[in-house]
């Protein structure tokens, strides 16, 4: 079995170029977005994104984070990160598929075998960080879901993906994920003793669902960045909901159970009270006796 592998993305030395998208775009043939009446993606008016977020032809997203600085109302820090598909160790999309059609690689990472989805979407609600969205193409491809797939073509043949290759600053780093952590938490080090005791590793540990296969250095909270600081495996809650789920139902079997014997009891009633009265008498039909 090969070692897993993973991404280290540095935050700090991303120059928000967009070589991983295009790069990305590039190998997976994926095609530009389109709006509704132009051929090309209309301007966002966000700052340098254009892409705005994750779809199902954008596999990466370089975000642009204006952030205003504290007692200087007319500057701002300007934060950029290339966001992907984390391959998490617990992966909630893997989690919750019906069909199989979401797999982990010999080389620990998550990948989506597309003739097996079902278009269900249940990996769209599951994913934390908004990676997964279904295909609007037409044809084979309609309606099944898309994301990052580490290039595991690439990866069966011993080459690097293709975004970390396009990276000219190092921000994005491909290797197997023991060294990665290491570089990284050197990284962190360096940082600190050069005044930016800020600087800190995000999923690089199991503490965000079992560790992420894709990981960051920060310079500031997850929120920030458009991270959540504590996603959830769906099956952390499935302990809760059942209880509830049973709780319910008991409920509802006890609420039934006392309506029959309350109708019985009542239906027993008026039965012994007619019984109680007599023998019904004849009618009377007006004529004197013979």
């Amino acid at each position: 079995m090969p070692d897993p592998v993973g991404f280290y993305t540095d935050t700090t030395v991303c120059i928000g170029c967009k070589a991983c998208q295009v790069a990305c775009h590039q190998w997976n043939d994926l095609p530009a977005g389109k709006g509704k009446t132009t051929p090309l993606p209309v301007l966002s008016g966000n700052s340098y994104d254009n892409t705005g977020s994750f779809s199902d032809v954008n596999w990466r997203h370089v975000k642009f984070i204006e952030k205003p600085l504290q007692g200087q109302p007319n500057r701002v820090a300007w934060l950029m990160m290339s966001d992907v598909c984390k391959h998490c160790v617990n992966a909630p999309c893997l989690e919750v598929c019906p069909t199989g059609a979401i797999l982990r690689t010999e080389f620990d990472t998550v990948f989506i075998n597309e003739p097996t989805c079902n278009g269900c979407r249940d990996c769209v609600s599951a994913c934390p960080f908004g990676v997964i969205h279904m295909s609007e193409a037409q044809g084979d491809r309609h309606g099944v879901a898309q994301k990052c797939t580490f290039c595991y073509d690439r990866l069966k043949n011993n080459m690097v993906p293709a975004c970390a290759q396009a990276c000219p600053t190092n921000s994005i780093q491909f290797g197997k994920i023991d060294d990665l952590r290491q570089r990284a938490k050197n990284r962190v080090a360096q940082l600190h003793r050069q005044g930016a005791p800020e600087a800190y590793l995000y999923g690089e540990d199991d503490k965000v669902l079992g560790g992420l296969n894709s990981f960051y250095l920060l310079m500031d909270t997850p929120e920030t960045y458009g991270l959540p600081s504590n996603p959830k495996v769906p099956s952390r809650g499935v302990v809760r909901s059942s209880f509830w789920s049973v709780f319910t139902a008991i409920m509802t079997a006890l609420g039934v159970l006392f309506a029959f014997r309350s109708r019985t009891r009542g239906k027993t009633a008026a039965a012994a009270s007619a019984a109680g009265s007599g023998p019904a008498k004849p009618p009377a039909t007006g004529r004197a006796p013979a």
